[in-house]
């Protein structure tokens, strides 16, 4: 099985956040890849360079982890390949000049964390979509980048993982 990160806007594929849950994801026996979106701005295009990469991988047993913008691409590539599940944090949904507004009902597992102090993506876009999907939703004393709280984000990551181990 292949854990797939997808970056946010401003950071990288090798951005401390995912460095600290791939090595997370390689101690549960997963492979790991962070597609890099560097120099490609809009959201879309990400999700189309996602799915390029995941040609082939379609058998359900692809996870996708993603942090804002790359929350969003996560979930809307979801929407169009089999994946096992979706780990997104603080994930940019709901915003203006994003083609997607309204998404599917049928997600496999979802695990959200989006933190309570976050001015960049307000919370309650989480909110919103964890009540929709009614799927887990993780708020944390953090800002949009988390990393006051990584230690918590990868406790939760680990639960996550345990969980999607026995789908």
């Amino acid at each position: 099985m292949k854990i797939w990160f997808s970056h946010g806007k401003e950071s990288g594929p090798r951005g401390s956040k995912i460095k600290r849950l791939a090595a997370v994801a390689k101690e549960y026996g997963y492979q790991v890849d962070s597609i890099d979106y560097s120099g490609l701005a809009d959201p879309d295009l990400r999700v189309e360079r996602l799915l390029s990469k995941l040609q082939g991988s379609s058998d359900g047993t692809t996870v996708l982890v993603g942090s804002s913008m790359g929350g969003y691409v996560s979930l809307v590539a979801a929407e169009q390949i089999a994946v096992k599940g979706l780990f997104l944090l603080a994930p940019a949904l709901y915003l203006p000049g994003y083609k997607t507004q309204k998404f599917s009902s049928d997600y496999p597992f979802i695990e959200i964390v989006h933190g309570w102090s976050d001015d960049v993506i307000p919370p309650e876009n989480s909110i919103r979509f964890a009540q929709q999907e009614n799927c887990s939703l993780h708020l944390i004393d953090g800002d949009h980048r988390l990393q006051s709280s990584i230690a918590v984000v990868e406790n939760i990551f680990r639960g996550f993982l345990d969980n999607i181990s026995k789908l």
